[in-house]
């Protein structure tokens, strides 16, 4: 079978290789859709201290069952299938309590594993022991489930932020993941909702699909001014930072409203992991500033099931399909700006 492996930082190559077999407790899939994003960029150029060379990429997995382990109960070959991407250990104290996004046991498909850029691949029997094995809707595509792994961290990070109705809502980054920011919180009855960023032509792509209320362009406007304009002065109740960037975190505490909440979903360069906080703002405003990492396998869970309902539509953010010895070339696609979503079709 192909697959696409990272070897090291710059050196990600087409490979053959073997078809797995799936062990006892594990899971053999054909794999149907596995979709990238911009950290399958990052670690095609930068490598991850978490993955031992050779690896083979993806962690955006949908696909049909073809085999079964010994020992495996309630699945069979014929089965549509997504697999979640970070898996909790479950035993934990972390995990105990429900917290399983901050496990600090976590593995990764793509990551300790083998993922999805591949023909087939084995699921391990640790996902399937956290319940990470999730059937796919019918009506649902391999392509759109696909789409539930980053729509798990956005629900994560809605939750996280208490995004709900009335709210006032700001995404700053127009990349899939904040297209996906738009759609959920529209979901939740936002009553408005902001999409700001700093490249005008992603900018208008996006909000030609998701449709925001207003759209900011960072490069030619002061968001945080235009977002108080926008408000009538107030500032908006939640903004969500969806790019990597220290700059929109410092703009997102200056544009928020009273008892407002922020969430930092967008993790900063390694190298620069420090913003300047106007914490008398943080207090006289009453502000909520959260993290959010990942997603739980109950996350993914509700992900499809918001996808399946017509909530939160996903298929029309893939712009690009490509076959899987086009994936380097996805890469590419994804860290020009020129796609929303991409998707591999092995």
């Amino acid at each position: 079978m192909k697959v696409v492996r990272f070897h090291a930082p710059g050196d990600v190559r087409i490979e053959d290789a073997p078809e797995p077999t799936p062990g006892r407790g594990e899971v053999k899939l054909r794999v149907r859709n596995c979709s990238t994003c911009g950290t399958d960029v990052k670690i095609s150029r930068f490598g991850h201290h978490h993955i031992v060379p050779p690896r083979v990429m993806g962690h955006e997995i949908a696909g049909e069952v073809v085999e079964v382990g010994a020992a495996v109960d309630g699945w069979s070959p014929g089965d549509r299938v997504q697999v979640i991407a970070a898996i909790p250990c479950g035993q934990c104290g972390e995990c105990q309590q429900g917290r399983r996004t901050v496990c600090p046991n976590q593995e990764s498909m793509g990551y300790h594993y083998d993922g999805g850029f591949a023909e087939y691949l084995v699921v391990p029997s640790k996902v399937l022991a956290v319940d990470g094995l999730n059937r796919i809707p019918d009506g649902v595509s391999y392509a759109e489930a696909s789409v539930a792994e980053p729509l798990a961290c956005v629900l994560n990070g809605q939750n996280l932020a208490q995004v709900g109705a009335g709210d006032d809502v700001v995404v700053i980054g127009s990349g899939p993941i904040g297209c996906l920011h738009v759609r959920l919180a529209r979901a939740r009855g936002a009553r408005n909702v902001v999409l700001v960023d700093l490249n005008q032509d992603r900018l208008s792509q996006a909000a030609a699909l998701v449709a925001p209320d207003a759209t900011i362009c960072a490069a030619d406007t002061d968001p945080v001014d235009a977002v108080l304009k926008f408000t009538n002065g107030r500032g908006a109740d939640v903004i969500i930072t969806a790019a990597a960037s220290g700059a929109a975190q410092e703009q997102a505490v200056q544009m928020a409203a009273r008892q407002g909440r922020i969430s930092l979903f967008g993790g900063l360069p390694k190298d620069r992991p420090v913003i300047g906080l106007d914490a008398n703002l943080v207090h006289y405003r009453e502000l909520t500033l959260v993290g959010a990492n990942g997603s739980s396998p109950a996350h993914n869970a509700e992900a499809l099931r918001l996808i399946a309902s017509g909530e939160v539509p996903v298929a029309d953010l893939i712009t690009h399909r490509l076959p899987l010895d086009g994936a380097i070339d996805a890469f590419e696609l994804v860290a020009t700006g020129e796609a929303i979503k991409v998707t591999i079709e092995p």
